[in-house]
């Protein structure tokens, strides 16, 4: 698996608002990393997966409840 390729993957998901797929795809790649025993990319894939929850958050939150 090509790291740098699943996170242009996944910001292409993010880009057309499809976070399910982002956030599916970001979570396997993490599995993948973790059975993999890359430590390296489990910390990418969970900066990418924060990154995917912080666009949900900017785009449908409410920032008065915050």
């Amino acid at each position: 698996m090509d790291n740098q390729t699943e996170a242009k993957n996944i910001q292409d998901f993010v880009d057309k608002g499809n976070y399910h797929a982002a956030y599916n795809t970001a979570l396997s790649g993490l599995n993948a990393c973790r059975r993999n025993k890359d430590q390296a990319g489990v910390q990418q894939f969970l900066h990418i997966i924060q990154g995917v929850v912080d666009s949900l958050t900017a785009e449908f939150s409410d920032p008065s409840k915050y």
